[in-house]
């Protein structure tokens, strides 16, 4: 079965904000489980709503404490070995799916 996309009707947008407070449009492409902690698998979207041909954004799902809050937040991942990690377990889950380039 074959889907098409059209516009801003994807339903797997995240937008975040960046350091600079400016909106940054992101496909969502898998939750990654790893050692307990759970990481999101994002390609960054052009204003065109192009996908970017460029590397994938890895960030870390943190809960807020605030019980009130369904929010979750994602913050950057600095550790290179976790990142490899989730990259590593991304791969192997849609390795049929993208052509990806070392």
């Amino acid at each position: 079965m074959e889907e098409n996309y059209e516009g801003e009707e994807l339903d797997n947008i995240v937008i975040l904000n960046d350091e600079n407070g400016n909106e940054v449009k992101f496909e969502f492409l898998d939750l990654v489980e790893l050692e307990d902690e759970e990481y999101v698998v994002l390609l960054p979207v052009t204003d065109e709503g192009e996908e970017d041909e460029g590397e994938v954004v890895i960030l870390k799902v943190e809960d807020n404490d605030d019980e009130e809050s369904e929010e979750e937040s994602y913050v950057s991942v600095e550790d290179e070995d976790t990142l490899n990690k989730v990259f590593e377990i991304f791969k192997e889950k849609f390795k049929d799916d993208f052509d990806f380039v070392d």
